[in-house]
């Protein structure tokens, strides 16, 4: 009955860390990062080109005014563990101006400028030449903490959106258009994890940026106690040090001890069998 009792209190106590795992992760700021109502007003203007991209925050809704023909550039960080979703809407002018169909399309490159593959989504679409409006969406790889040099994972660090007619008539060029742009992220949480991460994300200017904080002594109190800058993740950048793999591994581990504490009070037996005098 003792080791019933045992058996059964380290069960709840394992029940209950795995219970608080699930809360933490509910809780972290990135496992939900945006709304669902289309995310909060964001920027009202777009870039040209790379380093001129306009920042956005996931969970942000940019709107920008421009003209078909026109590269359109956006920039939003991604941490690991995050799998984004980006979305784009394009009001197109009237059907009356308009001569041909069109095609539009959006692409997102990493911080090293890669492309990187859309998992799944519409990430071009044809517009007809009556059409109102068209919708665009891309949803890339889960974030990785590290890889290797050769490999084409998707790393923590600044992610451009680049937003384009692919496809249109040469009299349709340089009529005004309406885009809205939004990035949902969703945490995979430690299922993605990998031993190993990079010394700095791929954000543009991050190691002038790290020398300066070092040199106003405020190397030291970066991350919790200083918020987060544009080009960051809300609560700055993990890392990837931590994940909830550790605790399932903890888990694990306790439940394995408990299988062999009861393998062991099964198979002992009920200790040394009774001495019978001998007859006669």
């Amino acid at each position: 009955m003792r080791t019933v009792r045992m058996l059964t209190a380290a069960a709840l106590a394992a029940g209950g860390l795995l219970a608080g795992a699930g809360a933490a992760a509910a809780d972290s700021p990135s496992a939900s990062a945006s709304p669902s109502g289309g995310g909060a007003a964001g920027p009202t203007e777009a870039g040209t080109a790379f380093r001129t991209a306009t920042p956005v925050k996931p969970g942000r809704r940019a709107t920008a005014e421009a003209s078909t023909g026109d590269y359109l550039y956006w920039v939003l960080p991604l941490d690991s563990g995050q799998r984004a979703t980006v979305k784009a809407s394009v009001k197109l002018p009237p059907a009356a101006s308009r001569h041909a169909a069109s095609t539009w399309r959006i692409d997102v490159y990493d911080g090293l400028r890669r492309r990187q593959a859309c998992t799944y989504g519409a990430q071009s679409a044809a517009a007809a030449k009556d059409a109102a409006s068209v919708e665009l969406s891309c949803t890339l790889r889960t974030v990785r903490p590290g890889a290797e040099p050769w490999a084409h994972d998707p790393l923590p660090g600044s992610y451009y959106v680049r937003l384009t007619a692919a496809e249109v008539a040469k009299e349709d060029l340089g009529q005004p258009v309406r885009v809205e742009v939004s990035a949902e992220t969703r945490d995979t949480g430690g299922a993605f994890a990998v031993d190993g991460a990079l010394a700095r994300p791929l954000v543009p200017g991050i190691t002038a940026r790290l020398a300066a904080e070092a040199e106003n002594g405020a190397a030291g109190s970066a991350g919790k106690d200083r918020p987060a800058a544009v080009g960051e993740p809300d609560g700055g950048w993990s890392g990837g040090r931590w994940s909830d793999r550790w605790v399932w591994t903890a888990a694990g581990g306790v439940l394995a001890a408990l299988a062999g504490v009861f393998g062991y009070s099964v198979t002992r037996g009920r200790g040394r069998p009774p001495q019978v005098p001998p007859r006669g």
